[in-house]
């Protein structure tokens, strides 16, 4: 999803880093009698500090950050506090959790300004506005080039290929109960095999190897070997759920620079995923909520989000980092499904996925 702000730790795709608060944790000033909009998000929110300070110059309004972790713990707690919001928007929830943030009464109902430029296929909620698209990306199999060229053993391409003994031990995977990628990964397989089919799926995952930990810090920067980025030794399981996104991440943030990204992405292990603002119900400051909503998906900050959190614009006309088509292209055949059918099914589909897989 990007670089940290306060630690140089690698981080790449939706919902995975650290930055540090924006402006006061005050009340209603942050100097020169600004008046504060706090947004609410998981840990993966980032932006240009010219490209916020101009916002705030134009609106009159300093953004406050606050972070609350991993995407469905972010949700969770944030449907917790609905009566006394701790701030005025949520960003960062995704279609994995969409319907758990509706169902609970999350947003108020607001149309952003230039909503209209969105594209029509990222668009949900359309008769209520109560979220607002803001940015997509792919959960796949990442591979660890240098691995897989010294064993002599050609990456895998698809599902299928993981659970073959050739690939055995070589996963880590993210928990799905508490984690966005690893839920995204479980959905992926629930679209590809179907209702039935997936969990005889898991049942062979787990027979060869897969390991779970519980967020995507442990498993890219402490278990996957080809990660750049992590604070401890690299781990020795090279192929790891991530992003589409993570190796041109890889490549601009190396020192020096590579020619090619030192990973590759299993195409055919992809799952859709589109994040969301939404102006929270309660919230203090609801113009200030507005005016940050409308900001999300403006065209300034839709071409300036792909470098910073390393996912997609949504926006017409915004532009696609030459690094993205070069190292980290979007999935051309991801898997996807329809919101109705993650709300029907997720929570009991994650419960039988924590029986088969982590008992």
């Amino acid at each position: 999803m990007g670089i940290t702000k306060k630690v140089t730790v690698l981080a790449v795709g939706l919902g995975l880093v650290t930055l540090s608060a924006c402006g006061s944790s005050g009340g209603d000033d942050s100097g020169g009698g600004a008046k504060i909009v706090t947004l609410v998000s998981h840990s993966s929110w980032a932006v240009s500090k010219d490209v916020l300070a101009a916002f705030e110059k134009q609106s009159g309004y300093k953004v406050r950050v606050l972070e609350d972790g991993d995407a469905g713990e972010a949700v969770n707690k944030a449907i917790l506090t609905k009566d006394n919001p701790q701030g005025d928007v949520f960003f960062g929830v995704d279609n994995t959790l969409l319907s758990r943030a509706l169902d609970n009464g999350l947003f108020q109902p607001y149309e952003a300004k230039g909503s209209d430029r969105i594209r029509p296929e990222f668009r949900v909620d359309q008769d209520k506005h109560r979220v607002t698209p803001v940015d997509t990306g792919d959960i796949c199999v990442n591979y660890d080039k240098a691995y897989f060229s010294k064993h002599k053993l050609a990456p895998p391409t698809s599902f299928d290929d993981l659970i073959k003994p050739a690939y055995k031990d070589l996963l880590v995977t993210e928990n799905a109960s508490t984690s966005s990628p690893g839920l995204g990964f479980l959905l992926g397989t629930a679209a590809k095999y179907g209702d039935e089919g997936w969990q005889d799926y898991w049942k062979k995952l787990k027979a060869n190897g897969v390991k779970v930990v519980s967020g995507w810090d442990q498993a890219y920067n402490e278990e996957f070997s080809g990660s750049a980025g992590g604070k401890k030794a690299k781990g020795d399981r090279p192929l790891v759920v991530s992003y589409a996104s993570s190796p041109p991440a890889e490549v601009i943030y190396a020192d020096p620079r590579p020619t090619t990204a030192p990973t590759g992405v299993a195409d055919g292990t992809c799952f859709r995923q589109f994040e969301y603002a939404g102006l929270l119900s309660n919230a203090k400051n609801a113009e200030g909520g507005k005016a940050l909503i409308d900001f999300l998906v403006s065209k300034t900050f839709q071409d300036d989000m792909p470098l910073n959190m390393f996912v997609y614009p949504v926006v017409e006309g915004a532009q696609v980092p030459k690094e993205f088509m070069e190292f980290g292209p979007a999935a051309e055949n991801p898997q996807t499904m329809d919101p109705a059918k993650i709300a029907d099914h997720r929570d009991d589909w994650v419960k039988s996925w924590t029986s088969l897989v982590l008992r």
